[in-house]
C-alpha cells in the first residue's frame, strides 16, 4: 500500500481552521471541500488517461483524455458526502456511487447499511472518501467491498489519519493496489476512538446534528 501525507502550507493552513471547535458550520463545510480538492489533485496523479489526437487553432498535436469507464467516486455515507463536491470539481466525468457504513460504538466494529455501486467494477479505479480514518475499519470494509466487486485500483482519501488506523489499513488490503492519501497523520485515538487532536465528529460538524 502507497501511503502519501500532504506537505502543503496551503492545507496546514485549511486544517488548523478546520480543527478549531469555534469554526461555524458553513466555514467548516466550505473547508472541507477546499481541502479535498487539494488533495484530489496528488490522489489522482495516476489516473488511467487514453492518449487522443486533437486539433488547436494553430496545429494537430497529441493530448490524453480520462480512460473509460471514467473513475469510479466513493463517499462513504455521511460524512464523505461533504468531501463529494471537492472531488468533483477537479474530475466533473466521474461516476459516484455510494456506501453507507456505521461503527458499533461499543464494538467499534463496522457495518455496511446501504449501498449504491455498478455490479461489477471489473477494471475500475476507484477513489473512496472518508474525512476521518481512525481504528481505519469502516475503510477498510469500504476498500474490501469495492474489491469483492472486481475493482483493481482503489485509492482511499481521508482528510486525517491515525497510525492505528494506518495499520488496520494495510493488514486488510495486504499486496493489493491501493493508495492512501492523507491531509495529516494525527497523534492516535483516545479511550472513544476519536482522533487526536482531530476534529471532533466531521459528520456533525458538517450537518450540525449527531449520527
Amino acid at each position: 500500500m502507497q501511503i502519501f501525507v500532504a506537505d502543503h502550507p496551503l492545507i496546514t493552513h485549511k486544517l488548523s481552521v478546520l480543527r478549531n471547535k469555534h469554526t461555524p458550520q458553513p466555514t467548516f463545510k466550505q473547508l472541507i471541500e477546499e481541502i479535498m480538492t487539494l488533495l484530489a489533485y496528488e490522489a489522482t496523479r495516476d489516473v488511467r488517461v487514453t492518449e487522443i489526437t486533437i486539433e488547436t487553432p494553430v496545429a494537430t498535436t497529441t493530448g490524453v483524455e480520462l480512460t473509460r469507464p471514467t473513475p469510479l467516486v466513493v463517499p462513504i455515507l455521511r460524512a464523505g458526502l461533504g468531501m463529494l463536491e471537492g472531488m468533483i470539481r477537479l474530475v466533473p466525468t466521474a461516476e459516484v456511487g455510494f456506501l453507507g457504513m456505521v461503527r458499533d460504538e461499543e464494538t467499534l466494529e463496522p457495518t455496511t447499511y446501504a449501498e449504491r455501486l455498478p455490479k461489477d467494477l471489473s477494471g475500475r479505479q476507484c477513489f473512496v472518501l472518508d474525512p476521518m480514518l481512525a481504528t481505519g475499519g469502516s475503510l477498510a470494509a469500504a476498500v474490501e467491498f469495492l474489491f469483492e466487486r472486481g475493482a483493481d485500483d482503489v485509492t482511499a482519501i481521508c482528510v486525517l489519519g491515525t497510525p492505528q488506523g494506518v495499520e488496520t489499513l494495510e493488514r486488510v488490503v495486504g499486496d493489493r493496489r491501493v493508495r492512501l492519501v492523507l491531509g495529516a497523520l494525527d497523534e492516535g485515538l483516545n479511550e472513544q476512538a476519536f482522533i487526536v487532536p482531530g476534529l471532533g465528529d466531521a459528520g456533525d460538524r458538517l450537518y450540525g446534528t449527531p449520527h
